[in-house]
C-alpha cells in the first residue's frame, strides 16, 4: 500500500512521536510511506532531532509563522491513503485549496490530536473519509461535528517493550552505580519544581542523582538540589533517551491537568523501556490506573519514590501493568489497526 502522511517528523512533539511509531511499522510491513512535513525553519515543537529519512519531504510551515505550503509534492506524489496528523499546526487554508485534488486519488484520514472542538471555521473545511481519535473522551466531542460512523478509536501507540541493562547503561554513560537516578526530559522540569522539598527530604535517606535534559537556556528552581542535580541543555534523540532510561530508576512527569482530552505522548514513548513513571494525578493519565505511580501531594510523591527505590509490591504491580499496557498498544498493533482501516476505506 502507498501511504502519504502530512505530519511532524523528527521533532520534539507528541504528533511526531505518534507519526514515527506507526509510520516506521508501516514500512516494516512492506508498505510505501511518503511523509510531508514542516520546514526546518518553521516547525511545531522545541527542536528538530535526528536525520531525515529519504521518504521525508519538508514542504510547509506552521500557520502561526510562515503559513507556507508548496503544493507540488502533494499533487505529484502517488499514494492510496492520505493521513493528516493534527490540523491545529498545519496551514489549513492552503491545504484546503488543494484538498479536492488529494481526495481524487486517495482516501483521506484525520488523526485528531486536538483536546476540544475549535471555533475556527478553517478546521471544518475538509471532508475526511475517516477521523481517528485515541479514546472515548475525544470521540465524545468529535461526534458533535463529524458523523459518528466516520469516527474510529485507535489508541495512541507505545514504543515496544525492550528492557536494558542498568549497570551496563550507567557504565557507558559514565553515571554512578551507587545512586538512585531520576530523569526528567524536555520542558517538564518546570512542572516538578514543587517537588524540590520532597526530593531534598528523600535524599537524606537515599543518595539520589537528578538528571534534567532540556533545550531551555536557563533551568531554575533546583538551586537547593544543586549538589545532586545535573542539567544538560540538549534534546535527546529516541535512542539516546532509552540509554538514559535504562540507566535510571525512575522518570518524573509532573504536568498538571489541562482543559479537555489530553494524554502523555512521552509516557507512550518511554514506558517500553521498563523505567517506572511517577506522574502527578492529572487528566494526562486518567485512562491509566496501575501503569504509572500517581501522586497528589508531596507525601504521596515521596511514597512513590520509596516504592520504586525499595522495589516493593506496588512497584512490581506497576511494572506488570505497564508491560501489559505497552504490549496491548504496541506500535506494531496500532499500525496494523490503521492498515485495517485503510483497507476498509479502499
Amino acid at each position: 500500500m502507498k501511504i502519504g502522511m502530512m505530519s511532524a517528523w523528527n521533532q520534539t512533539s507528541g504528533v511526531s512521536i505518534h507519526a514515527e511509531l506507526v509510520g516506521k511499522e508501516w514500512i516494516k510491513a512492506g508498505n510505501e510511506l511518503k511523509v510531508f512535513s514542516f520546514l526546518e525553519g518553521d516547525f511545531h515543537g522545541y527542536a528538530l532531532i535526528g536525520i531525515d529519512e529519504n521518504y521525508i519531504i519538508r514542504c510547509f510551515g506552521t500557520p502561526q509563522r510562515s503559513n507556507y505550503l508548496n503544493p507540488m509534492p502533494f499533487l505529484k506524489e502517488d499514494y492510496d491513503v492520505f493521513i493528516v496528523q493534527d490540523l491545529g499546526m498545519l496551514p489549513r487554508d492552503k491545504l484546503g485549496k488543494i484538498f479536492y485534488r488529494i481526495r481524487k486519488k486517495a482516501k483521506t484520514i484525520l488523526v485528531a490530536h486536538t483536546n476540544k472542538l475549535k471555533d475556527d471555521p478553517s478546521y471544518y473545511q475538509f471532508d475526511f473519509d475517516a477521523v481517528v481519535c485515541f479514546d472515548h473522551r475525544y470521540k465524545k466531542f468529535l461526534k458533535e461535528v463529524y458523523p459518528e460512523d466516520k469516527i474510529h478509536i485507535i489508541p495512541f501507540p507505545c514504543h515496544p517493550w525492550i528492557e536494558g541493562d542498568k549497570k551496563k547503561a550507567r557504565e557507558n554513560l559514565g553515571l554512578p552505580l551507587n545512586k538512585k537516578i531520576i530523569v526528567v526530559f524536555g520542558q517538564k522540569w518546570r512542572d516538578i519544581i514543587d517537588t524540590v522539598p520532597a526530593l531534598l527530604d528523600i535524599n537524606n535517606k537515599y543518595s539520589i542523582l537528578l538528571l534534567i535534559f532540556s533545550s531551555a537556556q536557563r533551568v531554575h528552581g533546583f538551586e537547593k538540589l544543586c549538589k545532586v542535580t545535573t542539567i544538560s541543555k540538549e534534546v535527546l534523540e529516541q535512542k539516546r533517551i532509552y540509554e538514559y532510561l535504562y540507566a535510571a530508576d525512575v522518570m518524573i512527569f509532573g504536568k498538571h491537568s489541562l482543559e479537555g482530552a489530553v494524554l502523555s505522548s512521552t509516557a507512550h514513548l518511554i514506558m517500553g523501556s521498563g523505567c517506572t513513571i511517577i506522574a502527578r494525578d492529572s487528566n494526562f493519565f486518567e485512562n491509566m490506573d496501575n501503569e504509572v505511580l500517581k501522586y497528589r501531594s508531596l507525601e504521596g510523591f515521596k511514597k512513590c519514590l520509596v516504592s520504586v527505590f525499595e522495589k516493593d509490591k506496588k512497584y512490581e504491580e506497576c511494572r506488570k501493568a505497564a508491560k501489559e499496557y505497552v504490549e496491548r498498544n504496541s506500535s506494531e498493533k496500532i499500525a496494523l489497526a490503521f492498515i485495517k482501516l485503510f483497507n476498509q476505506l479502499l
